[in-house]
């Protein structure tokens, strides 16, 4: 019966499509209960019409339908859910990807995760790697299965690409010389994607055993691939040096010799005469290594940080730094961050070139300086990152503007929201606290919308391992 009155729709559905009455098209079978009066006839057979439809007309899906299974448990715990509304609140906030990183990062360090009610990671979304499990669930790639195995030559088929390479960063560090050995036999077989990812995670412990993998990849068929293989090489020593491209990079610098007593060396830029020449310049920044530019400037990697003109050019500096980020060792790299945390005016974009290539805690300790500088929270923020943990935050120069912001009664000092955004996603639980009882004091109610990630920081346990 019913496939015979959806047989009989097709007019009707044709006939509203087009305009005009249907009713002289509808089921036989309808006639009764649709009645003689001609407009509530139609309004009948609309109401029969979208409740069959709605009720007994189901689409079927093309393909295979399989069940995904249940939502893999994560290696640390949701947030108690006491605190999940406060969570959900500042995920309403945080919609930029950037953004809700951080707080992800902030969750990450402490030990806790989100509950999977209340977000889920899209796949591709760049998160911590506690939720590649999600991602690779969400992608119906993944095998809830997966985490009790170990990731090797055997079980590699059997992680999804998320889980893959958070398995294959867990084995690199423990395990340096056994994951180049996995990566080896099995990259060849990765997608170009993938790839990258993998190699970026041979970054970790690199050293000398990693060269003839590199070089293997030096022919690789995908661009980025070989970049990345090159800019490693590179950093282990092995980059280009002496060719015509250092030599034509080094002549847009002079290295004079300064002081009477102590002589330094000092990198003076030679003045751009046409736009061309500036093009040329940034072209090199960009495709030279660290050690081939300061060979042809008959300079030692360190000697180069040292000698490097800071806040003369921003578009140099940010090169600059992203070519110590590209190719040089760690060393080089922590210096290149400390140079530029206490020159005078910190380039934000100079130092977000080198800030991937920092630890946790070395990301840390370059946020102090410019926090107890005049930085503000949301600049130090873009330092340290989610994984803050500043104890006596509110007690530094940008606290005591905070707190002569939300004093001020004057609209125009702008809203503090994302100061104190900012504040509770850098300070560590007893700086949260801290923070608090100054807020309280100046009047904010604990209700306030905008100390949500402070109380939500001040409440949750810290069970980050010991650094």
């Amino acid at each position: 019966m019913a496939d015979a009155i959806l047989d009989a729709l097709g007019p009707v559905l044709t006939r509203w499509t087009m305009g005009g009455s249907a009713v002289p098209n509808a089921p036989a079978a309808w006639s009764d209960a649709l009645g003689s009066d001609a407009s509530e006839a139609e309004l009948r057979l609309l109401a029969l019409s979208g409740q069959l439809l709605g009720t007994m007309a189901i689409p079927e899906p093309t393909g295979e339908v399989r069940p995904l299974g249940d939502i893999p448990v994560l290696a640390r715990p949701p947030l108690p859910d006491a605190l999940r509304p406060r969570a959900r609140r500042l995920l309403q906030q945080l919609r930029e990807p950037s953004a809700r990183r951080t707080l992800l990062d902030f969750l990450d360090a402490r030990g806790w995760t989100l509950h999977p009610g209340d977000w889920m990671p899209r796949p591709g979304e760049d998160v911590p790697e506690v939720y590649a499990a999600w991602q690779d669930w969400a992608a119906a790639s993944g095998s809830p299965s997966f985490a009790s195995e170990t990731l090797s030559a055997e079980s590699w088929d059997s992680f999804g690409p998320a889980a893959r390479h958070a398995a294959f960063t867990a084995l690199r560090r423990q395990d340096p010389a056994q994951a180049n050995a996995l990566l080896v036999e099995k990259i060849a077989g990765e997608a170009p994607d993938h790839r990258v990812r993998l190699l970026e995670a041979l970054a970790i412990g690199l050293s000398d055993a990693d060269g003839p993998l590199l070089e293997s990849l030096a022919g690789d068929r995908a661009p980025r691939v070989k970049a990345l293989a090159a800019a490693l090489m590179a950093r282990l020593g092995h980059g280009q040096s002496g060719d015509e491209n250092a030599a034509e990079l080094a002549a847009f610098f002079l290295v004079q010799s300064k002081g009477l007593l102590r002589r330094t060396r000092a990198i003076v830029p030679q003045a751009m005469k046409t736009p061309a020449q500036r093009s040329r310049r940034s072209a090199l920044l960009e495709a030279l290594s660290f050690d081939a530019f300061a060979q042809a400037l008959g300079l030692s990697s360190a000697e180069l940080v040292g000698a490097w003109p800071w806040g003369n050019d921003a578009l140099a500096d940010s090169l600059f730094a992203a070519m110590a980020a590209r190719s040089a060792g760690d060393a080089i790299v922590a210096a290149v961050a400390e140079a530029l945390t206490t020159d005078a005016a910190i380039d934000p974009h100079a130092l977000a070139q080198i800030l991937p290539r920092l630890t946790p805690s070395q990301r840390r300790q370059a946020a102090l300086r410019p926090l107890h500088a005049k930085a503000s929270f949301a600049v130090v923020l873009t330092i340290a990152g989610g994984d803050g943990g500043i104890d006596d935050a509110i007690r530094t120069p940008a606290g005591t503007a905070l707190l002569a912001a939300l004093k001020a009664e004057d609209a125009r000092q702008g809203d503090p929201a994302s100061e104190l955004l900012a504040l509770g996603l850098l300070a560590s639980r007893a700086a949260a606290r801290q923070a608090l009882e100054h807020l309280a004091e100046m009047g904010l109610i604990a209700s306030d919308p905008r100390l949500d990630m402070l109380r939500l920081n001040a409440a949750l346990e810290d069970r980050r391992p010991t650094e």
